[in-house]
């Protein structure tokens, strides 16, 4: 690839999270774009400073300290293009995840039909749904009208109608809505994203057009059979753009400077996943790319460039861990405990959590706490975003979990763990994948800034998804199948390029760590005994494949799918404190 296909722009990456401010800088060197410098400080959107600016500018004044290179002017404005003495950057994208949940209405015609693709939608972006109107509602218009008022929405979104579909229920639909617009103050009144019967369109402009701000999407349900979030989730991005301008003034400042292109940074996540999937069509396996956040907690999953985005808001590490708690009961937390803690004071370092986002745990039962939420916070995503998984990969699953290559991981919980062998146990006990698949790691925690330098700079993304940024934890066996405890129900034959072989027996219930450099490529051949199934076509299918060390080797996982603990508490904490000391060994 010649130098001059590559060298115009350089890049400037800025991401707003809820506890952190990251300023991210790539340019052309050796004719390819790198990731050269990151520059961090605290998010400033909340007290003292209410003022996001404050934190970019901390972020950026890093940045330029690390590189020697001015990216701001005097003025405090971003210098663009890139100056004749090197000052300055080409291109910005900014991803922000930061703010409050969006308040959500759903408006729709049937539960199970366009009501569920509205709700698919809003589930990709950062809103909480708190109202939903349907046909089926058996409302009158008064008791609907004040049920919008009292949610005061920030986002309306309106489906319904197959395209050259219904038009008349439509229309009744939105009655209450252009009724509630109507009463609230003008600086109340929601952002409205119709993507229905586009024959409507036209009409839901006349209706409530000059009442809110109105995005017209592609129909988010185009036939009864077809759902198409995708083209609507463009639509949606400027939607969180103009809510999250009304809640955060300064992002209109950070939106100019990427010409009007600032995306959620959930949606930047997926775009990346979707790119990754359609590399790696082939293997005819998902892509999974999961996010632990201090709010909010991302699946994307990619299915040959087919992305289905999940945002599970009010689930983190930060403020959303009493989301956590909400959604489950403490000891389906503290069952994945290595160490005695007492009820009492899981609870209370949840709630000091969810106060003080921004602390990090200082002693090993805090740790374990820490990483014992994330688990769950996982585990309830992953359940909530199969929902939505393809029909078809969910039957050839048998309802578990699909057969993904890569998994990856981002978000601090996961990438800043102490130890790699953390991340590795919250991720097998949370996700459980089956099959062969390889645990990677979004180590310059890039992967949002990424899907968002996409649009201005593909060929950034192309040349940034490769190991120094993607880093290779481990390849994972997972037989799935049925056997007594200590059952053998898998041979392995592994050769290394030098020529010697090794074999390993494999029992049901094990949970073992094989030795492999990083790296280091060796040829594995596996046979399933028991009807036992690793994801090659059927149940007792053999095969051979190669497979790359990574951090923490080859590791087999045959502790049975779905992964069922001890029911008392003692043997289970004994039982979860070996499988991590197996993984320090």
């Amino acid at each position: 690839m010649s130098t001059t296909l590559v060298s115009a722009d350089s890049v400037l990456a800025i991401d707003v999270g809820s506890v952190n401010t990251r300023a991210v800088l790539f340019d052309v060197v050796d004719g390819r774009y790198r990731f050269l410098a990151c520059g961090s400080a605290p998010t400033t959107a909340g007290a003292p400073y209410r003022n996001v600016s404050e934190g970019v500018h901390l972020a950026l004044d890093e940045l330029q300290t690390i590189t020697g290179r001015k990216l701001v002017g005097d003025d405090h404005v971003l210098i663009t293009p890139t100056q004749q003495d090197g000052a300055g950057i080409d291109k910005c994208v900014v991803t922000l995840s930061a703010g409050p949940t969006l308040k959500a209405v759903v408006v729709g015609l049937l539960e199970d039909i366009s009501v569920q693709s509205a709700q698919n939608l809003v589930s990709t972006t950062y809103a909480h749904i708190q109202e939903v109107i349907n046909l089926n509602d058996r409302r009158k218009t008064a008791a609907r009208l004040d049920a919008v008022l009292r949610v005061r929405p920030d986002v309306v979104v309106i489906a319904g109608g197959t395209d050259k579909g219904a038009s008349h229920s439509v229309e009744t639909l939105l009655e209450p809505v252009g009724l509630a617009c109507y009463m609230l103050p003008k600086e109340l009144r929601p952002q409205v994203l119709f993507a229905g019967n586009q024959a409507l369109a036209e009409e839901v402009k006349t209706q409530i057009g000059a009442l809110v701000p109105l995005h017209i999407a592609p129909n988010v349900r185009p036939s009864l059979e077809t759902e198409a979030l995708l083209p609507a989730q463009k639509k949606l991005a400027a939607v969180y753009r103009q809510a999250r301008a009304r809640q955060i003034p300064e992002t209109v400042e950070l939106d100019r400077w990427t010409g009007g292109n600032l995306l959620p940074s959930a949606m930047a996540f997926g775009r990346t996943i979707r790119f990754i999937s359609k590399e790696y069509a082939r293997t005819r396996k998902g892509v999974l790319g999961v996010d632990v956040g201090a709010t909010t907690t991302t699946i994307a999953a990619g299915f040959a460039g087919d992305l289905r985005l999940t945002v599970v808001p009010r689930l983190g590490q930060g403020e959303g861990s009493l989301g956590i708690l909400s959604a489950s009961s403490l000891e389906d937390i503290t069952r994945w405990l290595p160490v005695d803690v007492e009820d009492g004071t899981v609870r209370d370092y949840i709630y000091n959590k969810s106060l003080h986002p921004a602390s990090l745990p200082v002693t090993t039962e805090d740790l374990a706490i820490e990483q014992a939420m994330a688990t769950q916070a996982l585990q309830i995503a992953i359940r909530k975003a199969m929902r939505s998984f393809p029909e078809s990969v969910m039957q050839a699953s048998g309802g578990v979990l699909p057969l993904f290559e890569p998994i990856i991981a981002a978000g601090s919980v996961l990438v800043d763990a102490p130890l790699r062998g953390q991340t590795l146990m919250m991720l097998l006990n949370a996700l459980q994948p089956s099959g062969v698949t390889t645990l990677a790691v979004d180590q310059n925690k890039l992967a949002a800034s990424l899907g968002a330098a996409a649009e201005v700079a593909p060929l950034l993304a192309v040349q940034s998804l490769d190991a120094s940024n993607f880093i290779n934890l481990c390849t994972v066996i997972s037989p799935a199948g049925k056997a007594p405890a200590g059952t053998p129900i898998l041979h392995m034959r592994i050769k290394h390029n030098e020529g010697n072989e090794s074999t390993v027996e494999i029992k049901n219930g094990a949970f073992e760590l094989i030795p492999l450099p990083f790296g280091q490529v060796v040829n594995i051949h596996l046979q399933p005994l028991h009807r036992f199934d690793v994801g090659w076509g059927g149940p007792g299918r053999s095969g051979s494949l190669k497979v790359v060390g990574g951090l923490m080797g080859l590791v087999i996982d045959a502790r049975g799918r779905p992964l069922v603990l001890p029911a008392d508490a003692e043997r289970r904490r004994e039982q979860v404190q070996k499988w991590h000391w197996t993984i320090r060994s």
